[in-house]
């Protein structure tokens, strides 16, 4: 068995199902930090080039460099020199296209957050399996794709395979947000600036100036500028109010609660 589990899945170009996206991935994000990079990538390119050609090809040649590149250059879409989920679903054609099913469904960071407190129903900051489930069935309607139960269940626990990344059978608001393209994943953003839970704690309460538990959009805007200045985020001023939607969208009303900016901010959520 360990031998068969080293061999690389079969990359062909024909259509695959969401099983041999999730083993493809799977094994070229071999230390699954969530990207391929690295000696990943380098495997992952020559595997793909072999499937192209049918034939093997030499890592070490000056013209398999230069068409690394160039594939790099296509669809390393943030230019961080390494490729996640999203960015590998526009390399390998998925019979049941659920991540290019979602973006139909869910085009902007502002609608994704809309949906995540549409299905987050208990307001967890979790979605849960059962409420995966409605999820996808409603993304799948919505793009007019035919399903049945069984192929629900399927698509719900290959999505949770691909981005549970702790494996607690439910998905975090950061781990759904990896369904976005790169250039929508707000998350991304705040990555280099998380907060500890006590200096979350502080901002929020020097933020809620009122101290009546939430903070609006005119405090979260403050909030937002005040980090963007302290971490130096590449962001303009039009970026900042893209974001200050987004997170606006887990809003109750206009009112932002402390759980919320939690999920968005603070790496040590408890949630």
């Amino acid at each position: 068995m360990a031998t068969q589990a080293q061999q690389p899945p079969h990359l062909h170009l024909a259509e695959l199902t969401a099983a041999q996206f999730l083993d493809i991935w799977k094994h070229f994000d071999a230390d699954g930090n969530g990207y391929i990079e690295g000696k990943e990538l380098e495997n992952f390119f020559r595997e793909l080039e072999t499937a192209r050609r049918g034939a093997g090809v030499d890592p070490t040649h000056a013209a398999f460099r230069e068409k690394m590149k160039e594939f790099m250059a296509k669809f390393d879409k943030n230019a961080d020199g390494r490729i996640e989920m999203a960015e590998l679903a526009q390399i390998l054609p998925t019979e049941e296209n659920f991540l290019l099913c979602f973006r139909t469904f869910v085009g902007s960071s502002a609608e994704f957050m809309a949906a995540w407190r549409r299905y987050d129903t208990d307001r967890s900051g979790y979605i849960e399996a059962n409420e995966l489930k409605g999820f996808l069935s409603d993304l799948l309607k919505k793009a007019n794709r035919h399903y049945d139960d069984k192929k629900l269940n399927e698509y719900t626990q290959t999505i949770l395979r691909m981005f549970d990344l702790n494996g607690d059978g439910k998905l975090g608001l950061s781990e759904m947000a990896r369904l976005l393209p790169v250039q929508e994943n707000f998350l991304l953003k705040f990555e280099g600036c998380k907060l500890s839970a006590e200096q979350f704690n502080v901002i929020f309460t020097f933020y809620d100036k009122d101290g009546n538990g939430y903070i609006d959009e005119q405090e979260l805007d403050a909030l937002l500028k005040d980090l963007h200045d302290k971490n130096k985020m590449q962001l303009d001023s039009t970026g900042l109010v893209g974001y200050k939607k987004s997170i606006m969208a887990l809003s109750d009303a206009g009112k932002l609660y402390r759980t919320e900016l939690e999920i968005v901010l603070c790496r040590d959520s408890t949630l």
